[in-house]
């Protein structure tokens, strides 16, 4: 049943690691965890006369580099004067050129926010009045390429190879300790290791790229690489690698000389000495993502830091031990099987670490999103929800596992029933299951087998079997007392197998793994989506400075209408497009939907797409929010340049019924 069952877990493994990259690769370029929240001038201002300097106020403290901030005229030249610099808490300028002609200009930005993450974007403002500009804003990420992948999948891999070999050991030492001889837990522990070893080498690699160019061929770029090395991420990465250093003279001594140790009391003494050293250096491996990520930054970063700590230590000890029950339960050999006490035990760390991961987690949320609604009106807040959803899934789960737990017979260890060959001529051989040697007089023996019995001649009888025959048969002796042995291991593993609770532990664990790669998934996004308090603070600042410059722009709105038809059952009606003033800068978009005997309804779905097909500019997507029946609205859409522009409206009515309208506007 084993050889049956190891394929099929192999499968699975693959199709939800399979899985959790396409959740990693579908999920949108990671969003910058600081925002711009004010600006001078503003976005979409109309100035009198040309400012001396650019300003820009982040929610957080960003790091700068010789191009951070650009000021480009209307023909696409740079206008700014020198570096940019801080001149005061978060906010940065860039002095400009005296005497700039009017027209509309483009700030273009591209900085690293302090929990290490890449934050680029641009926006317009005009001197005198606006005009038409040759600059494209779009594609201003550097982190959604193939850089921002290998980036986001190798925090991925640091990340599970972190859990498998902290939460790995944590269970030898606290569940089983005659695991530490078993060589696919050895192997479990190790893969972690080695996993976060190399991912913790490529993202070294990857940074200077992913933070600067975004390009494939500065990965290897060492003078990039040596700027990393000057930031604080980078030093974060090396403190990683001398700790991993630690942690393989650990895992050394842990299936060395720990397994070696026959003394109990010296192995008491060494098991307390090794819990110690492995939550210290787990403790600083995890510290190495606390001190440069979310928790870094943001309110009560001093009690976030050590919380963020307890929580990643908390996972590591919950699904790293879940994977190595999971390898302990389908590969430990027949004769080291793990025992009842051991899950019971593992049971227990798993109650405790879940109970953490709630505390923690709580904390997190408060600090992260700062309201209710950000949980449904950010893209954090989702994903958190989705989380949140994971992690009551996998808690059902894991109660299932404690029921079988519960029930687990205590399995007896195959006893050693093989008998070693001996060396010296002379030696005896032990019986073994179904064959034994018995004695046949004073100097003959026969070996009893499944074929009969053969003699075997003593040292005293005949010339010819003097130092010839004993050696032979004492050989046929340990084979058949090996082949024995093997049959039993056999017999005793499809006993433990035929175990229905054993069997049921196996498959509720096996399901507990699976979501926790999901889990796992989710939660590395998570780490790279920009905070729903930061989210919503940037939001609420477009929207003031969307309003104040909306008073000294030019007005004149634009009003669209588009029948639409989705072919399903109340698939008729009517969207339309408000946007105002409809210039260059930014704009309010507000959007309606009715039925054709102009009733409003509510549709599950509406989305809007800017496209400046003449400049090869957009699409540029706009996601509304729904206000009432029937209206949804949009504040801070920019519109980067003058032109005929395509406004296509994608409408859905229900899980399947959807369509695309448009029509080409003049906007600025």
């Amino acid at each position: 049943m084993t050889q049956t069952i190891a394929p099929r877990v192999r499968t699975l493994v693959l199709l939800l690691l399979a899985a959790a990259c396409a959740l990693l690769a579908g999920a949108g370029p990671a969003s910058a965890h600081a925002a711009v929240t004010g600006s001078d001038p503003g976005q979409g201002a109309v100035v009198d006369k040309a400012p001396a300097r650019i300003t820009l106020t982040f929610s957080e403290q960003v790091a700068l580099s010789d191009d951070s901030l650009r000021v480009l005229d209307p023909e696409g030249k740079r206008v700014d004067t020198a570096e940019p610099a801080n001149v005061s808490g978060t906010t940065y300028a860039v002095p400009l050129h005296s005497g700039l002609p009017d027209g509309t200009y483009t700030v273009a930005y591209q900085v690293v926010s302090a929990d290490s993450h890449p934050v680029a974007g641009a926006y317009t403002f005009s001197i005198g009045a606006p005009s038409k500009t040759s600059v494209s804003v779009s594609g201003q990420s550097t982190d959604d390429g193939v850089v921002g992948w290998l980036y986001g999948f190798g925090r991925y891999v640091s990340y599970a190879g972190f859990i498998v070999m902290t939460g790995g050991a944590a269970f030898v030492l606290a569940c089983w300790r005659r695991g530490s001889g078993v060589r696919p837990v050895q192997r479990f522990v190790v893969s972690g290791w080695v996993a976060l070893t190399a991912s913790t080498l490529a993202l070294l690699l990857l940074r200077g790229s992913f933070t600067g160019s975004g390009k494939v061929s500065d990965i290897f770029d060492l003078s990039l690489l040596g700027q990393v090395l000057q930031t604080k991420s980078g030093a974060a990465l090396v403190s990683r690698l001398l700790l991993l250093a630690a942690a393989a003279l650990f895992i050394a001594v842990l299936f060395g000389a720990y397994d070696k140790r026959e003394d109990a009391e010296e192995k008491r003494d060494l098991t307390f000495g090794l819990s110690i050293g492995g939550v210290v250096v787990a403790a600083g491996l995890a510290a190495s993502w606390a001190m440069s990520e979310h928790a870094s930054v943001g309110l009560q970063a001093g009690i976030a830091m050590p919380v963020d700590v307890l929580h990643l230590l908390a996972v590591a000890a919950w699904l790293g031990g879940l994977g190595a029950l999971l390898v302990a339960l389908y590969r430990a050999p027949a004769d080291t099987p793990v025992d009842a006490p051991a899950v019971r035990r593992f049971s227990q760390v798993a109650f405790g670490s879940v109970l953490a991961l709630i505390a923690t987690g709580t904390y997190q949320s408060w600090r992260q999103l700062g309201s209710w609604s950000a949980f449904t009106d950010t893209r954090y807040g989702q994903l958190l929800l989705a989380k949140i959803a994971l992690v009551v899934v996998l808690v059902g789960v894991a109660w299932i596992s404690r029921r079988w737990t519960g029930q687990l017979a205590e399995t007896v260890p195959v006893e050693a029933s093989a008998v070693r060959e001996k060396e010296r001529v002379g030696a005896g051989a032990e019986s073994a299951g179904d064959a034994d040697i018995a004695a046949v007089g004073d100097g003959e023996a026969s070996v009893k087998g499944e074929g009969g019995e053969a003699p075997v001649k003593g040292e005293g009888e005949g010339d010819s079997g003097l130092g010839t025959d004993e050696h032979p048969d004492s050989e046929r002796a340990a084979q058949l007392a090996r082949q024995q042995a093997a049959r039993d291991a056999a017999r005793q593993k499809r006993m433990r197998d035929a175990d229905p609770n054993r069997f049921g532990l196996r498959r509720s664990v096996l399901a507990e793994a699976g979501i926790a790669v999901v889990l796992l998934a989710v939660t590395t996004v998570l780490t790279q989506t920009e905070p729903g308090r930061t989210e919503q603070e940037a939001k609420a600042a477009t929207s003031a400075s969307a309003s104040s410059s909306a008073d000294t722009g030019a007005s004149g709105a634009l009003t669209l209408n588009m029948p639409f038809d989705t072919g399903g059952e109340d698939g008729k009606g009517i969207v339309t497009i408000d946007v105002d003033p409809a210039r260059v800068g930014g704009n309010e978009m507000h959007v309606y939907v009715e039925r054709p005997n102009g009733r409003a309804f509510d549709i599950p779905e509406v989305k809007v797409e800017f496209t400046l097909k003449a400049k090869d500019i957009g699409p540029l997507p706009v996601v509304p929010d729904h206000i009432a029946t029937g209206h949804w609205s949009a504040n801070g859409v920019q519109i980067p340049m003058a032109g005929d522009w395509q406004v296509d409206v994608t409408v859905r009515t229900s899980d399947i019924d959807e369509v695309t309208v448009s029509k080409n506007a003049q906007i600025g």
